[in-house]
């Protein structure tokens, strides 16, 4: 699916973070219990394109782009941390009328979920973590330095869309090759200049203190951590503390899985999913 036909699939509508209203652009579809997915950077919600719309014949599927990314506001003046993430979420979930909810996260969304499971326990029945930030895993350098001011000073969008390429590619497993339309619909945001400054916000806005300071031993839900076990961004071993955290929780490893795990196990991570969903419901 191309990104264009996905953004056509999208819904609209205004949530409050911080006092700023900002527009959310998010995908809705199925009937049944609630599945959110939140994406990472520098993705938006076209990385679950195959997972989600997979699920829409047993459960109602919503899946956002985070403020400052994909259809959603990307304007300057307004803070795209986690934590603004999390009240973004918080606020959709309950314009939506929605939960208790199944939040899926990979990467930010990943760090997204565990805020939201630890501070809204009664809004969040079940957790699903793939490759996601925690403790003090994150930002890695590609990151911290597109949030540099001296990059977007120096960086053209040409520019900006050539590292991507890099960074998506590089983020697939060995030798496996990349589907075009998976690389063009996620440089796709972020192809002008609006896309370029607001990328570079999004980067300055990751902050270690935002996972550092959740305790997941706390979570009430029952957690899956489905994670691409050849990583090299957010290894598993960071999987492995959180399956030793988090109370009720299961590590579920893909081989032949690196960052993007969406993209490299699509079949085998839709099949843990739905068997993890289905076994909660």
């Amino acid at each position: 699916m191309e990104y264009d036909t996905w953004s056509t699939r999208q819904a609209s509508t205004t949530v409050t973070v911080d006092g700023h209203d900002l527009d959310v652009a998010y995908y809705d579809a199925g009937e049944g219990e609630p599945v959110v997915f939140c994406h990472g950077i520098p993705t938006s919600s076209y990385l679950w394109r195959d997972v989600a719309t997979a699920l829409t014949d047993e459960y109602r599927v919503i899946v956002p782009d985070m403020v400052g990314y994909g259809n959603s506001d990307q304007h300057d003046g307004f803070d795209r941390s986690i934590r603004a993430q999390e009240a973004m979420i918080s606020d959709l979930v309950d314009q939506l009328d929605v939960g208790p909810i199944t939040f899926v996260g990979h990467d930010l969304g990943g760090g997204v979920g565990l805020r939201y499971a630890v501070h809204e326990p009664a809004a969040v029945a079940n957790l699903v973590l793939s490759n996601a930030v925690c403790y003090d895993s994150w930002p890695i350098q590609q990151i911290v330095d597109l949030g540099l001011p001296a990059t977007i000073e120096s960086m053209s969008v040409e520019g900006l869309q050539e590292m991507l390429d890099g960074m998506f590619r590089g983020g697939l497993y060995g030798d496996h090759a990349a589907d075009e339309e998976f690389i063009e619909g996620m440089k796709s945001p972020w192809n002008s200049e609006q896309g370029l400054v607001s990328l570079s916000r999004n980067a300055i806005g990751t902050n270690t203190s935002h996972t550092t300071e959740v305790d997941p031993s706390e979570i009430d839900a029952t957690t899956l951590l489905l994670w691409g076990a050849d990583d090299e961004f957010q290894p598993i071993s960071y999987a492995e503390r959180l399956e030793s955290e988090i109370p009720n929780a299961e590590l579920v490893g893909l081989d032949e899985a690196n960052h993007w795990v969406v993209e490299d196990q699509t079949d085998a991570y839709r099949r843990e999913l739905r068997l993890f969903l289905d076994t909660q419901t």
